[in-house]
């Protein structure tokens, strides 16, 4: 218990440094965090604060990449989900399939790299959109897929 409410409190001073603009103090923190769920999590939020800035986020989307990928399978794919859906809402659809790469539960990577590919579509970029369909490997999330991308183009 007390890792995790050392975590926690570990956790809140990484948002409080990176809200007043301490990114580079955040990250070292961050790495002090015992819980890798909580640590992921950190990561995850500097990586978006910074990349949302325009900042250089490499290094915090590594770490919360690497430290996401050693969590029990179904912890791993929540955090990576939401990071990969925290970049498609910025936008960054390259940085968002990259992330959905790192999933190893295939339904769900493929949930992300359809949710990229209607984006696309709805942007008008169909035939990217039809190549990114094409490499999802769970046919029920790709059907579906398609099947929207015919009532958004």
């Amino acid at each position: 218990m007390q890792v995790w409410y050392r975590s926690r409190a570990l956790y809140d001073t990484v948002i409080k440094l990176l809200n007043s603009g301490r990114s580079e103090e955040a990250l070292k923190i961050a790495e002090e965090i015992p819980d890798d769920k909580v640590k992921a999590q950190a990561f995850a939020k500097i990586a978006v604060k910074l990349a949302s800035e325009g900042r250089d986020y490499k290094k915090a989307l590594e770490k919360a990449v690497e430290t996401a990928s050693d969590l029990p399978n179904q912890e791993a794919t929540k955090t990576l989900m939401g990071l990969a859906f925290d970049f498609l809402n910025m936008d960054m659809e390259e940085e968002s399939l990259r992330i959905a790469g790192f999933i190893t539960d295939l339904p769900n990577r493929s949930k992300i790299q359809a949710e990229v590919a209607l984006k696309l579509a709805r942007e008008g970029k169909v035939s990217e959109a039809m190549e990114i369909i094409n490499d999802i490997m769970d046919e029920d999330v790709k059907t579906w897929a398609m099947s929207r991308m015919a009532t958004t183009v």
